[in-house]
Parts: C-alpha cells; sequence; structure tokens
C-alpha cells in the first residue's frame, strides 16, 4: 500500500468505478451501521431489563440488511452521475483514490447537478446519522446523571467508550473530506482525512473493540509476560 501511494498512478476508468462504487457503498454502510450500534448503546444503558426484548436477533438482521442496502443504492444513485462528467484533458486525479469531491474537481464542464447531489446525498448519510448518534448519546448522559452511583458511571462508560471513539475518528475525518470549503488549503486537509478514514479508521477499528474484550486482554497479557520471560532467557 505505501509503495502504491508514492508517487502518481495510473487507474483506468473501469478500476476507477469499481473503486468508487465499492468505497461508496462501505463508507456510507459504515455510517448507518454506527448508528444502529448507537441505539443499541442506548437500549443497553436506558433500558437493560428489555435489551434481550427489544434487541433480539431478527431485528440485528434487519438494520444490518437495511445498512447494506442502503449502502448499495448510495452507490448506485451516487457513482454513475459522477463518472459521467467531463473531465479534463490531463485526467489527473488530486488524491489517493477515486472519490467523488476530486472527480468533481477533476471536470472541465458544469458539475452543479454533481454537487447539489453531493450535499443532498451528505445530509443524508452523514449529517442525519451523526445526528441521531448525538441524540442517543444525549440521552444516555441524561439517564447516567440521574444515577447516583460510581459504578453504573463505569459501566455506562464501558459500554459506549469504543463506539464513541470510533464514532468520533470517523465521522471527523469523513466530514472534513465531503462538507470542506472551497479553497486549496481545505483540498489539501482533505487528501490526508480521506486517506485516514480508508486506511487509519478501519486499522484502527479491530484495536477499538477487541481491547475492551477480557480474553483479549489476558491473551494480551500472557503475551506480554512470556515475551518478558523469553528476554529474562
Amino acid at each position: 500500500m505505501l509503495v502504491n501511494l508514492w508517487g502518481p498512478k495510473t487507474i483506468s476508468f473501469l478500476g476507477c468505478f469499481i473503486q468508487l462504487f465499492i468505497f461508496m457503498s462501505l463508507g456510507t454502510t459504515e455510517c448507518i451501521l454506527l448508528t444502529v450500534m448507537a441505539f443499541d448503546r442506548y437500549v443497553a444503558v436506558c433500558q437493560p431489563l428489555h435489551y434481550a426484548t427489544i434487541i433480539h436477533p431478527r431485528l440485528c438482521w434487519q438494520l444490518a440488511a437495511v445498512a447494506w442496502v442502503l449502502g448499495l443504492a448510495q452507490s448506485i444513485v451516487q457513482t454513475p452521475p459522477t463518472l459521467l462528467l467531463p473531465f479534463c484533458p490531463h485526467r489527473q486525479i488530486d488524491d489517493f483514490l477515486c472519490e467523488v469531491p476530486s472527480l468533481i474537481r477533476l471536470s472541465c464542464g458544469d458539475t452543479t447537478y454533481n454537487e447539489i447531489q453531493l450535499v443532498v446525498s451528505s445530509f443524508f448519510i452523514l449529517v442525519v446519522p451523526l445526528s441521531l448518534v448525538l441524540v442517543s448519546y444525549g440521552t444516555i448522559a441524561r439517564a447516567v446523571l440521574r444515577i447516583n452511583s460510581t459504578q453504573a458511571w463505569k459501566r455506562a462508560l464501558g459500554t459506549c467508550s469504543s463506539h464513541l471513539m470510533v464514532v468520533t475518528i470517523f465521522y471527523s475525518s469523513v466530514i472534513a473530506v465531503y462538507l470542506q470549503p472551497k479553497n486549496p488549503y481545505a483540498q489539501k486537509r482533505g487528501k490526508f482525512f480521506g486517506l485516514f478514514y480508508a486506511v487509519g479508521t478501519p486499522s484502527l477499528n479491530p484495536l477499538i473493540y477487541t481491547l475492551r474484550n477480557k480474553e483479549v486482554k489476558r491473551a494480551f497479557r500472557r503475551l506480554l509476560g512470556k515475551d518478558g520471560e523469553s528476554r529474562e532467557n
């Protein structure tokens, strides 16, 4: 990956189409899944006695299916109009990968429709889910503050901390790319954040989520202990 990022690279039109289609689909799906996970945290903290009744396996399958279908639909709607733009003769994408904002900047024609489409889709895929996440955590915070128990606060923090960390990292970088102002500095910064949420966030997700797992913690401590013993020997 580092070799591929070093210097300019060539990608075919079909390759760019496939990259953009998959990237848009997976990115949208993650936005919806993070919202679904916020709802799961809300039920776990605010209605723990009804958790098994509300968050049953069938609902989990349905919510996961909705997330994937919306991701696919967003990609179908956004990808073709973007790649049908009249691109400039040099066809040099000023980015690490084929993304909608960078492809719109590459166009030499009228991009008004595409920019409006990008703003509308960003509102429904980024702003609305993020608002639902914030409402969910606002309700959780209000419920926790009513409880005069340090143990309950720790339990709620343990339940929500990993998801809240992922939401902060993911949405801050995505918003920096898709809701950035039009100036050279913002575009350069957008490239960095685009690379970060495309590579950094997926790489950090397993670490953030699994380090809360007690079995993983024990295995990690055993590994460090064995490493220490081997060094002494």
